[in-house]
């Protein structure tokens, strides 16, 4: 089990990238659009005004059960360990372990 404060930070973080998104975005085409050096600058320094945490990139994949950061499984959503307990449950549908 991740510890909780790593999970509320995550959603904290999910909670800027969605709110800053749009903004992010018409900086982004503005700085692509300007010709002059002063304007790209400028414009830069807006983008680095934003919250760090507003970045998509510094979100992380978590699970969904146990909030495990590191072997997670993008189709399912879960991390490997919650992945194998599942599948010897049969809890998802199309899921065999393989044995030989």
């Amino acid at each position: 089990m991740a510890k909780k404060s790593m999970i509320e930070r995550e959603k904290k973080r999910l909670k800027f990238v969605t709110k800053f998104k749009q903004k992010r975005y018409d900086l982004k085409k503005q700085i692509k659009k300007a010709e002059f050096l002063e304007e790209k600058l400028s414009l830069y320094a807006k983008l680095q005004k934003l919250p760090r945490n507003s970045s998509a990139v510094r979100l992380h994949n978590r699970c969904l059960i146990s909030g495990r950061p590191k072997g997670y499984y993008r189709d399912f959503g879960l991390s490997r360990h919650v992945l194998r307990e599942f599948g010897h449950n049969c809890l998802l549908p199309g899921l065999t372990k393989s044995s030989w």
